[in-house]
């Protein structure tokens, strides 16, 4: 199994530190003590084994929670400073972004590293900013209901990704798509070009017309990795995207946790994906996501998660449908998903955390156990991807060393690809 460390960039306070200091987001000081913790974090993951570091993008976060506003900036800066890990947003936004601004980024960070990355896309869930920077393709946060919005929002995250693939391995190419055209305008080409003769003698070839109108464009550089980096997509929760990730050869990161339907999910990329010519094994080709806390006892552990984890699916995530994920078979009779109807905040508890068993929380050989669980994928495959999940800025600096300390001990030695770096990590526990 390969492993990656999750993060979302928290400026380190305390909820009454949050409301003194508000927006604690543009606190500098703050601010600083948030980048100081991820260099930290970046350098003893890549020591520790860590195969991926990995954020979110969001913006306008002024409570200071997920102010990852400029992913890819701060890889640069945690690449210079760690030898071996490579890096992931998860994901780019892409319905807010314009995709060959972003093929053109992802390829530079891609050679700045020497391909130590990984490109991850999403589709946005959250209005507050989707709906200004996502304005151009007339976007908002999608709901993850089926609705109209949702439907809409996929069709741009869809054709972005598309626009950006050819970006990255076609010397030139035009598009005539819904949402983007290449050149623009279409039909008529770019006339107004008066080095064209330069351009026809030193460019990619089809770009420039026997008239000197520009008809296709040549996107540089190419990214380092062929043809270019692996593909993530979070946070699968629906088997339409698990089924488009199988199709387009890119690794889903799926929340969905109870077992029975995590393990339904991992067959459905297994089949779609042999049907599009990868023959995979079960587990082969997905990443599952989990919360993971570590204590001297399960009592212990579980304060931790409740302290944590918990809190921020509960004051943060759940207004969201996050919740969605932890649906069991039973919950169907009373909050059925046609028409939908979520789950209610009185389910958000964490012992539903624990039952459909997103949240690991107890001593090592506890932790370990459910880990071998997940890692056989209900006992006949072999998961590829482990995420870890983890509460930076919800811990105090010491906490957070301990819990990956243990995690770096007990259990990435335990469960290491052995295509995998092995752990070099000197322990503390």
């Amino acid at each position: 199994m390969k492993f990656m460390l999750f993060v979302l960039p928290t400026v380190p306070a305390s909820l009454e530190d949050r409301e003194r200091l508000r927006p604690i987001g543009r606190n500098n000081e703050r601010y600083q003590q948030m980048l100081d913790e991820l260099r930290k974090l970046a350098m003893f993951a890549d020591d520790a084994g860590f195969d991926v570091f990995a954020t979110t993008e969001h913006h306008f976060h002024s409570e200071g929670y997920e102010t990852s506003v400029a992913p890819l900036l701060l890889y640069a800066d945690l690449a210079a400073r760690t030898k071996r890990i490579k890096f992931s947003p998860l994901g780019l936004v892409l319905p807010s972004w314009d995709p060959i601004r972003a093929a053109e980024e992802l390829a530079v960070l891609d050679h700045l590293t020497k391909g130590r990355m990984y490109a991850g896309f999403a589709r946005g869930y959250q209005d507050r900013w989707v709906n200004v920077l996502g304005q151009q393709y007339h976007v908002t946060g999608a709901p993850m209901d089926g609705s109209s919005i949702d439907n809409h929002n996929r069709k741009v995250y869809e054709e972005n990704l598309k626009v950006i693939r050819k970006a990255w391995t076609e010397e030139s190419f035009d598009y005539d798509g819904e949402y983007y055209k290449v050149p623009y305008p279409y039909k008529e080409g770019i006339t107004r070009w008066p080095v064209h003769e330069w351009t026809r003698k030193f460019g990619a070839p089809g770009e420039i017309d026997d008239n000197g109108v520009i008809r296709k464009i040549s996107v540089v550089p190419r990214p380092y990795q062929e043809p270019h980096p692996p593909l993530f997509q979070p946070f699968s929760v629906s088997e339409n995207t698990i089924r488009y990730t199988a199709q387009s050869s890119i690794v889903p990161w799926i929340l969905v946790s109870h077992p029975p339907d995590f393990q339904r999910l991992c067959g459905v990329y297994r089949d779609v994906a042999g049907q599009a010519g990868r023959k995979l094994g079960l587990g082969e080709g997905v990443g599952a996501f989990r919360a993971v806390h570590f204590g001297k006892t399960e009592a212990e552990a579980v304060d931790l998660l409740r302290r944590t984890n918990f809190a921020g699916f509960n004051h943060y995530f759940g207004g969201f449908g996050f919740w969605e994920a932890f649906r069991t078979p039973e919950d169907l009779a009373k909050y059925p998903a046609n028409p939908f109807t979520p789950l209610p905040p009185s389910e958000w508890t964490l012992e539903r955390m624990r039952k459909v068993k997103y949240a690991l929380a107890g001593t090592v050989d506890q932790v370990k156990a459910e880990i071998e669980a997940l890692h056989k994928v209900g006992g006949d495959g072999d998961l590829e991807w482990f995420g870890w999940f983890f509460d930076q800025g919800f811990m105090s600096w010491d906490e957070e060393m301990r819990q990956i300390e243990m995690f770096a001990k007990h259990i990435i030695p335990a469960f290491r690809s052995t295509s995998s770096p092995p752990t070099r990590a000197k322990e503390k526990v």
